[in-house]
């Protein structure tokens, strides 16, 4: 009998399978389609200070093996996540979920993982300085090791539970933001978030994003996302959540091999909305097939020949 429990930061999951931000809701939407426990946990939707529409449409694009998008972090704002969605979700998921985090202001940040910080039920704070669709904040802040570090300390700082940096591939040394965030404190590091991109339209000579560009995810960025999660394995000595293009048992065990601890699942939920709940049916099966009795043994196996 197979093992695919692990442990992010003290707190243990069923399986290493975690639906990314902004692809999964708040969770409840999808557990009208399937028990949702099944899942290690769920990081929800990129949450702010304030309420946000987002970009204007059109938002999504076409992309050899993958696509396009541009939301700009649509939300209620967090203290509606708080008082509506977080109930919701409470009534069908039973297990630690991971909060996901946006903001423009080294300020906005550290408010909203406050407030987050009191819910019994959020087990990590996932702070997103990697959002390539937002102006003024997002991925201005996970480019630079001084401000990822930055935001890092002042998080950590206003929080008692582990603090996750999502980090940006869109950079040219990833393993040296990773270490300034470790050096600041981050309990984990989160990677990758998507790549920035554009599509033009061939008929109206303009881009097809109404934001010019977008994030690219999808199958298109997994090798991406192997080698940035190998490196920053090497760099830092903190949990590793590796993301990006993941859409098989397959993929999952890849990136555990190159160093994560537990995967996220993203474009995939938006093409197949039972892809997390498969891929986890999948996984024991994948294990023997290669061997594996604990996915604990294989974390960072790649680096050790």
């Amino acid at each position: 009998m197979v093992s695919t429990q692990v442990e992010l930061s003290g707190i243990r999951l069923d399986n290493p399978v975690i639906p990314s931000s902004g692809t999964f809701g708040y969770g409840y939407e999808f557990a009208e389609l399937y028990d949702i426990n099944c899942l290690g946990t769920l990081s929800f939707k990129g949450t702010t200070v304030e309420p946000r529409f987002g970009n204007p449409t059109p938002r999504v694009a076409d992309a050899p093996a993958g696509m396009l998008n541009a939301v700009g972090l649509q939300n209620p704002g967090v203290e509606r996540v708080i008082a509506q969605e977080l109930p919701r979700l409470r009534s069908v998921f039973h297990k630690p979920i991971m909060a996901n985090v946006g903001g423009f202001s080294v300020d906005d940040y550290v408010r909203t993982c406050a407030l987050l910080d009191k819910e019994e039920q959020i087990g990590w704070l996932e702070v997103n300085i990697s959002c390539p669709n937002v102006h003024g904040g997002g991925m201005s802040f996970g480019t630079s090791p001084e401000m990822a570090a930055e935001v890092t300390r002042a998080v950590k700082s206003a929080t008692t539970k582990p603090v996750y940096m999502k980090l940006s591939p869109n950079v040219t040394d990833i393993a040296a933001i990773a270490r300034a965030c470790e050096d600041a404190g981050a309990d984990g590091i989160s990677l990758i978030n998507t790549l920035l991109a554009m599509r033009l339209d061939l008929n109206t000579r303009r881009p097809v994003l109404a934001n010019t560009t977008g994030g690219l995810s999808g199958p298109a960025i997994f090798p991406v996302a192997v080698r940035m999660v190998y490196q920053v394995y090497d760099a830092v000595g903190i949990p590793i959540i590796g993301m990006g293009g993941v859409s098989s048992a397959e993929d999952v065990i890849e990136l555990m091999l190159a160093g994560a601890t537990a995967v996220q699942v993203g474009a995939a939920n938006l093409v197949n909305p039972f892809a997390c709940r498969d891929i986890i049916a999948a996984l024991p099966q994948a294990m023997e097939q290669y061997g594996i009795q604990d996915l604990n043994e294989i974390i960072g196996g790649a680096h050790h020949g």
